[in-house]
């Protein structure tokens, strides 16, 4: 499925901007203990790429069922069980969770694109807008990889009756 494919994708290409950040972050703490030297655009690019990386490893992280959870009994459950656990989460708090945000999101980053938006911080980066738009991108490919695992929850429940 493309969808699968574009998620599966963005998640690799996120993780590539891992290594960017560590190498900035590095060059941003020699330039400012070894040179005394620091700027806003250093500091706002650091936040830029961790929210990058934070926004499109998501999707990705739930398509390979690495996401956080708390197994206080998940762990213990049978295949089915947190098949049903699995599809009542994406159902009632992921897809709808998901949308809200994705939703809400796009006038917000409308306005940013309509006013050309960058940092009010003296020397901060230009471009707000492109950050901004990250946040609906992500979280659409969120509710795709939702929907996803709820179809595919579905159907392990069904195939094991």
């Amino acid at each position: 499925m493309v969808l699968k494919k574009i998620i599966s994708k963005t998640g690799k290409i996120s993780s590539w901007f891992s290594l960017a950040l560590v190498l900035l972050i590095s060059i941003d703490v020699l330039l400012r203990y070894v040179f005394n030297f620091s700027t806003a655009a250093l500091y706002e690019m650091e936040w830029h790429l961790f929210a990058i990386i934070f926004l499109l490893a998501s999707p990705y992280t739930l398509q390979k069922n690495k996401h956080v959870r708390v197994d206080v009994f998940y762990n213990n459950f049978s295949k089915r069980k947190k098949n049903i656990v699995d599809l009542i989460g994406n159902i009632i708090f992921l897809i709808p969770f998901s949308f809200i945000i994705f939703y809400t999101s796009l006038p917000f980053v409308e306005d940013s694109f309509s006013i050309l938006e960058s940092s009010p911080d003296p020397g901060g980066l230009p471009y707000r807008f492109i950050i901004k738009s990250i946040i609906p991108i992500a979280f659409f490919l969120l509710m795709i990889q939702g929907i996803l695992n709820a179809i595919k929850n579905y159907n392990n429940i069904k195939i094991k009756k």
